[in-house]
């Protein structure tokens, strides 16, 4: 900014000389999100489909608390007794095939049974140790669950307990000190007394005949077989439906450097560290499935060698020609096993480090060989709604059939539900389009899929029922925007959070019917927000460089109070979607826009190359390149809005958070000439000192691929700052460290830079929490495009 300080005689042209005016302000706007009203969340229905829990609070208090709405008396809520609260929950819930039983971990480790039908619980188990895991077996009288590293089985019946997994975690002992003995050579002494005492040698000829007798017969429990994991700590111990097998996974952890994060106002008054995440190149963390045979007393592991491809090497080695690359197996991140129904299958799913390949296969039980279903390859990432990220499955599971199964794949561009048979490998695509599939799950009558979509447009989320084996799908939803629904139990009801882009989440009721309208349970907006007519902003798209079509929020002022500037707001997270037709996560800038707005700016809010919601090209529209594409759109951004809005080509300014923080460095670095002014929020300023699980996805590792960290940081490109910068950043940020902010403004220093100002928010984590810090950014923010965009 030039270090420029307001005049007496600028701050009296702004307040009249025909400055345009809002009832808003940043103070107003950026208070405690209380003053907005309250929200309904996390809706949860009652067993017998009678009643809704959600999350509320029309108090005002410091949390939110449960409240329940009765069907019979729909327009009454009633907060919920801290108590019958203590009833609602069911730590670690596992439900029966017909969902008419479910079990479920008590305090103080006691195994609950509840009938559904009634509500009745009998506590069926008290055990002596911590329990986890409860599941019904086939036999659903009998309940398997962890402990100890270990499964027992409880029968109800009889109401024994056996342990049917013998693991320790020690090391398989060795022969006894006197076995070891035994077995040395007799020497002199010893063959002399045995010789001359015939009482001595005639006791240690018996001592023997009776060790040879109870090695002989001794008991099963002496003779059982017993795992030794040589140290290592089995998780995710499960048994199979039918009871023959148990899984497990071992967890093979490298030791990372972690960075410290200074904290210097913590309680104690002393600077104190806080642990944060390692940097991006780590050494990761890789996975091995143990299948322990129960029938024949042995454990052996999933077999990954024969996956096909493991070998392969990613298309960018192509840029390193004087580099060798080993032909080795990748390593691997696996999920699993899901079993059959019945126990008698079992799928895994294999994800490769380098993040090109995830393989859906059949594990062999009695062998652990797989047999491969499902390979999806992709030259930049995996991933996608529905994907999963390395030790999650995502989409992924059995039909009740015990022979095909269900998962989500990016194969046609846009992530849809495929079945696969596994006796033929023949797949089936359930969905298809230029549209995502999300969250589908499975009828409690296993005829039909139920799933949300955006088949109707990007922007908007519907709720649909389809045939289990495919067919035509039903809309059950109609209200335009976001529809998160959640299915009764009984299945005839769907309670509905729904808002609209300038309308906040309300709760909803509606039957499961197509047609059926949804009645308004809730209506939480305060007199104060009402009293401003918020915008609903127009989705446009406009044309990039490259012929793609970039989808985008316009904020458009009065033509009266139009000042000709303009400001391109950047979400923050790459992946995140933010053109839609429901209320934004970012509703405190999407306030600020309509403030902005009234100002007579002009603001365009875009879902560039990257965003979330419009399918795998999109998504990996980045790779290699982070402030390419994704930069080039919002300088196409700018582009239209001069073509088409009346925008003045010198009065352009950017800003955006973590992400967004990113784009604005790299657009005034890198184009100067197109953004006069930005605002770079809690922004990575070099992509090699992120973390690793986001940053290798999309740039690979450093070591491996420093051309894309070169051209993807903006610290290299510092020197092409011309316009005015500021940037602000939380000092106890453990995501975006505030090292990030520290070595670019050395770097400026360095280059001799002068238009550039830094806020530094000492309470503040990545995101920020008090009302007087998002006060203070936003006050600043306002005052750098006032300035430069409107009074330079």
């Amino acid at each position: 900014m030039n270090r420029k300080i307001f005049t007496l005689a600028a701050l009296i042209w702004l307040s009249f000389s025909g400055f345009a005016q809002s009832q808003l302000s940043v103070e107003y706007i950026m208070r405690d999100p209380k003053w907005m009203g309250f929200f309904p969340s996390r809706p949860q229905w009652s067993d017998d489909s009678k009643s809704i829990y959600f999350q509320y609070n029309p108090e005002g208090n410091p949390a939110d608390s449960t409240y329940v709405i009765h069907l019979q008396n729909p327009k009454t809520y009633t907060e919920v007794s801290w108590r019958e609260e203590n009833k609602l929950e069911r730590n670690q819930a596992s439900l029966n095939a017909d969902k008419s039983l479910r079990v479920f971990v008590g305090p103080n480790d006691k195994l609950i049974l509840e009938t559904l039908k009634t509500g009745e619980q009998k506590e069926v188990l008290n055990w002596y140790t911590r329990i986890s895991n409860p599941t019904f077996l086939v036999d659903e009288n009998k309940i398997a669950f962890a402990a100890e590293q270990n499964i027992f089985v409880f029968n109800l019946e009889s109401g024994v307990v056996n342990r049917v997994t013998h693991i320790s975690n020690g090391s398989k002992p060795s022969e006894s000190r006197s076995d070891k003995m035994d077995e040395k050579p007799k020497g002199f002494v010893e063959r002399e007394n045995l010789e001359l005492l015939q009482v001595v040698r005639e006791r240690e000829e018996n001592a023997e005949l009776r060790k040879q007798y109870r090695e002989a017969t001794r008991d099963d429990e002496a003779k059982e077989f017993i795992y030794y994991t040589e140290g290592k700590n089995p998780a995710n111990l499960q048994l199979s439906p039918s009871g023959r097998f148990a899984t497990f996974t071992y967890y093979n952890s490298s030791s990372n450097k972690n960075t410290k994060v200074p904290d210097y106002v913590a309680a104690s008054g002393y600077t104190e560290e806080l642990n944060a995440r390692p940097k991006v190149g780590t050494e990761p963390t890789t996975s091995e499935i143990g299948i322990y045979d129960i029938d024949r007393d042995s454990v052996y592991f999933i077999n990954t060698s024969t996956l096909p491809g493991l070998k392969d090497l990613p298309d960018y080695v192509t840029d390193y020609p004087d580099k060798e690359w080993k032909e080795e197996d990748r390593k691997l991140a696996l999920f699993g096993p899901i079993f059959s129904p019945d126990g008698s299958k079992a799928i895994i799913q294999a994800r490769s480090f380098d993040n090109k390949d995830r393989w859906i296969a059949e594990a062999d039980l009695e062998t652990g060989e797989l047999k491969i279903l499902d390979r999806q390859r992709d030259e930049a990432w995996i991933g996608g709604p529905g994907i999963g990220w390395t030790f999650s499955g995502g989409t992924l599971g059995w039909l009740p059939d015990n022979k095909h199964i269900y998962f989500q794949s990016e194969e046609t561009g846009y992530s849809h539900l495929y079945i696969l048979d596994t006796d033929t490998g023949k797949k089936k695509a359930l969905t298809s389009g230029k549209y995502e599939v999300f969250t589908p799950f499975i009828s409690k009558d296993h005829k039909s899929w139920y799933l949300t979509t955006s088949e109707v447009d990007p922007g908007e989320r519907h709720f649909y029922r389809m045939p289990l084996m495919g067919g035509r799908m039903e809309k059950l939803t109609s209200m335009t925007g976001n529809n998160d629904v959640t299915l009764s139990p009984d299945e005839k009801q769907l309670a509905i959070i729904y808002s609209y882009s300038n309308k906040p989440a309300e709760l909803y009721l509606q039957e499961n019917k197509v047609g059926a309208k949804a009645q308004q349970l809730t209506t939480g907006q305060s007199q104060a927000f009402q009293s401003y007519d918020w915008r609903d902003p127009e989705i446009i798209r406009f044309k990039a460089q490259d012929g793609a079509m970039v989808p985008a929020r316009i904020y458009e002022p009065d033509p009266a109070k139009k000042n000709g500037a303009a400001v391109i707001f950047v979400h923050g997270a790459g992946y995140l979607q933010n053109v839609h037709k429901w209320w934004s996560s970012y509703f405190r800038e999407y306030m600020f826009h309509n403030l902005l707005a009234d100002l007579g700016y002009t603001v365009l809010d875009i879902d560039y190359r990257a965003s979330a919601g419009y399918g795998r090209d999109w998504r990996t529209g980045i790779y290699r390149h982070m402030g390419g594409k994704d930069l080039s759109d919002q300088v196409d951004g700018a582009k239209h809005l001069i073509s088409n809005y009346g925008v003045d080509a010198d009065r352009i300014g950017i800003y955006g958070g973590s992400y967004g923080g990113f784009i604005t460095l790299m657009a005034l670095f890198t184009e100067p000439d197109v953004f006069k002014s930005g605002a770079g929020l809690r922004s990575v300023t070099d992509w090699a000192h992120y973390n690793h699980g986001y940053t290798a996805n999309i740039l690979n590792t450093p070591e491996e691929d420093p051309i894309a960290y070169r051209r993807s940081s903006p610290i290299y490109f510092a020197e092409g700052l011309k316009g005015n910068l500021l940037m602000a950043h939380g000092m106890v940020d453990v995501n975006v460290h505030f090292q990030d902010v520290v070595r670019l403004s050395q770097r400026l220093i360095e280059l001799g830079k002068d238009n550039w100002e830094m806020a530094i928010y000492p309470v503040e984590d990545h995101g920020f929490v008090e009302p007087s810090s998002w006060t203070d950014e936003y006050k600043r923010i306002l005052k750098l495009f006032n300035s430069t965009l409107i009074n330079d």
